[in-house]
C-alpha cells in the first residue's frame, strides 16, 4: 500500500495533540474552543436542521 507523507504527518500531529490531553475529548474540545475565541475571527453558527418524519421513513 502506498503511503502519503502528508497524511502520515497529519496523523502524527493529531496523535501528539490527543496524547497531550490524555485522549480526553472534553479537554481537547475546550482547548480548541479557547483557541477559536482567542483567534478573534468571526465564526458562523448554523442552526440545527431537524429531519421531518417523512424523511426518516424507509421506502
Amino acid at each position: 500500500m502506498h503511503t502519503n507523507e502528508i497524511i502520515e504527518e497529519i496523523h502524527k500531529y493529531r496523535e501528539e495533540y490527543a496524547r497531550s490531553f490524555n485522549y480526553d475529548l472534553n479537554a481537547m474540545f475546550e482547548d480548541l474552543r479557547k483557541k477559536q475565541i482567542a483567534s478573534g475571527r468571526k465564526f458562523v453558527k448554523l442552526p440545527i436542521r431537524r429531519r421531518s418524519d417523512k424523511s426518516m421513513q424507509t421506502k
